[in-house]
């Protein structure tokens, strides 16, 4: 999987949803490789799309369409500066991974010490759907660079998500968890209270 990030604020989070909305009308159908699209914007004003691809050659290819560049070249204009894309060819997944079902979406971003190490411990966290039942899924991808992470969890609601993170985890998850939050630096936390979701048609 190949994922890439879009960051920036914007001022009418209505009118860049309805862009998106257009996007997986009249574009998504003709984006081979494409495997959906998470996006939102914060209660302070910053959105952030994670889409998914099944390989960096289809998000390529969907980058070099015209008609993907006259609708971003459209969708540019709502954002209140010049947005940043991350590329991010390390990709891992737990539990469900990237899920069109989440009531509440949290995206988590920060510097990580070792990426390497941080891939190693993703199969540790098999056990998370047991003492975290609200957790649907997600995804970890990281940067080019190798330095940067973007985490994003699924959940079935905002209210299940906050009533878990009151939980200690159990003694076998302790280890894992404890060392991943280690691993990251500088982070910060993109609430999506009511996330977008786009997947292709099934």
């Amino acid at each position: 999987m190949f994922i890439q990030v879009i960051e920036g604020r914007v001022a009418d989070p209505a009118a860049l949803r309805a862009a998106l909305d257009q996007w997986h009308q009249e574009l998504a159908p003709g984006a081979d490789g494409w495997l959906g699209t998470t996006a939102g914007v914060t209660a302070g004003g910053d959105h952030i799309a994670v889409v998914r691809f099944e390989s960096p050659e289809a998000a390529q290819r969907n980058s070099r369409r015209p008609e993907q560049d006259r609708w971003w070249a459209q969708t540019a204009t709502l954002f209140e500066q010049q947005p940043v894309f991350r590329d991010c060819p390390n990709v891992e997944t737990f539990l469900a991974g990237g899920s069109d079902q989440a009531g509440f979406v949290q995206v988590i971003q920060g510097e990580v010490s070792d990426a390497a190490r941080l891939r190693k411990l993703m199969p540790q966290l098999a056990g998370l759907e047991q003492f975290r039942p609200e957790i649907i899924g997600g995804t970890v991808a990281v940067d080019q660079d190798g330095h940067h992470a973007t985490q994003t969890v699924y959940f079935s609601s905002e209210q299940a998500a906050r009533a878990g993170e009151a939980k200690p985890p159990p003694a076998e998850l302790q280890a894992a968890l404890a060392e991943t939050d280690e691993l990251f630096q500088a982070v910060r936390y993109l609430d999506l209270s009511e996330p977008w979701l786009y997947h292709p048609a099934r």
